[in-house]
């Protein structure tokens, strides 16, 4: 037969579906998947007598390992950048696991990260009798500022009635979520204090609990948390990540509420530069998670952001939405939030008013690059984007 004769095939679900095709066993993909799963895992800060262990062990199962050239006279502590396939990693583990030098908790770190990125779809339980599905499709966050000076629709709902009918126009527009906001924390802003945060909300959320929608309230204060989870919310998205109000964590815990845990450099660790960026993100989020789960919220009740715009500049910005999907290793649902943002403007050299369509393509591109949740301020746009982008994405074929 004449013609070209070698295609690439560039995903697994494609080479599961060609298998079929072939007319191969069905169990043949069981067998082979996990020989051509490949991963690429960075360790930071291993000491380099153990990194040399790991090198020697991937090297020998036929996968790759680069270390500092320090570590090879075992002197210190280093990075390591280890290239295999599941196979590879599973057998990397058993014998890591074996070895002294702290070598069992690294491949058990390993091992999770492999595990995270193949996490099915589950049930999210919320407060109040509510619950969310987590990996079936892109849910959507409608943003909800009852405020006079957030960035991009300060004062246009700040009126207790408007902010319920422009609540009720996003959910007709295909908003799975209602996150709403009494205190702005652009930069440079001065937040609002607790008591008159709580005047703006409490209306909006003793209205909309009679909704079939999910409210979610966008607050780190433990006493607001309190008093609008009784009001009705179902969920808390804390741009503090726990660090801004102590009292937060066990709110959470006693009204059973799951929360968004944010990366903030801005009002967190402001000016602090990023070493490794990505790697940053992701040591500052687990520190987050571990006071949560360590204080007794339960795994299935976390959901992680990696902050925009939260002390970031507009380059780290594009290369947190490029780099999304190594937040899948951590094992918790991602939430976006980049709608409008200065580093469109930045980028693009438009005003708030004018990065609508720019907004649209970050949102696709998180959700291409693994974003569960995106929050958004135009519903409408935003659904029809993410219903493309999903049926794109779990196109058999």
């Amino acid at each position: 037969m004449s013609g070209h004769h070698a295609v690439l095939i560039d995903n697994l679900r494609e080479a599961q579906d060609f298998i079929k095709l072939i007319g191969s066993d069905d169990k043949a993909f069981g067998y082979m998947g996990p020989k051509a799963i490949h991963r690429i895992i960075k360790l930071k800060n291993i000491r380099s007598l153990a990194a040399n262990i790991i090198k020697q062990e991937i090297l020998s199962k036929g996968g790759e390992a680069a270390v500092s050239k320090s570590a090879l006279f075992a002197e210190g502590y280093t990075d390591v950048l280890l290239m295999g396939t599941i196979k590879q990693y599973r057998e990397l583990n058993k014998k890591l696991k074996l070895q002294p030098f702290g070598l069992k908790k690294i491949a058990s770190e390993i091992d999770a990260i492999i595990r995270n990125l193949e996490k099915k779809a589950y049930t999210m339980v919320l407060a109040n009798g509510q619950t969310m599905e987590i990996g079936q499709g892109t849910l959507i966050m409608g943003i909800l500022n009852v405020t006079p000076d957030s960035f991009s629709d300060g004062g246009q709902f700040f009126d207790t009635d408007l902010a319920i009918d422009r609540a009720k126009q996003m959910i007709a527009d295909g908003a799975d979520i209602i996150d709403i906001g009494g205190a702005s924390s652009r930069p440079d802003a001065l937040i609002a204090d607790g008591e008159t945060e709580l005047k703006r909300i409490l209306p909006v959320v003793q209205a909309l609990a009679r909704e079939d929608t999910i409210i979610s309230i966008d607050t780190f204060r433990g006493s607001v948390a309190q008093a609008a989870l009784e009001a009705g919310a179902h969920m808390i998205n804390d741009i503090g990540s726990l660090q801004l109000d102590p009292s937060l964590l066990s709110v959470l815990i006693d009204r059973k509420s799951p929360v968004v845990l944010m990366h903030n450099r801005l009002q967190i660790r402001r000016g602090e530069a990023y070493g490794d960026l990505i790697s940053d993100i992701i040591t500052e989020l687990r520190e987050s998670i571990d006071r949560a789960l360590e204080g007794g919220l339960g795994e299935n009740q976390i959901i992680i952001d990696p902050g925009i715009g939260f002390g970031k500049t507009a380059q780290e910005n594009r290369i947190i939405i490029k780099r999304l999907r190594e937040f899948k290793g951590m094992g918790y649902p991602i939430l976006l939030g980049a709608s409008r943002k200065s580093f469109i403007g930045h980028t693009l050299g438009v005003g708030v008013k004018e990065s609508l369509e720019a907004s649209l393509a970050v949102a696709g591109i998180g959700i291409m690059n693994g974003a569960n949740i995106i929050r958004v301020h135009d519903v409408r746009a935003s659904k029809q984007i993410a219903l493309m982008t999903d049926a794109v994405v779990n196109e058999d074929g």
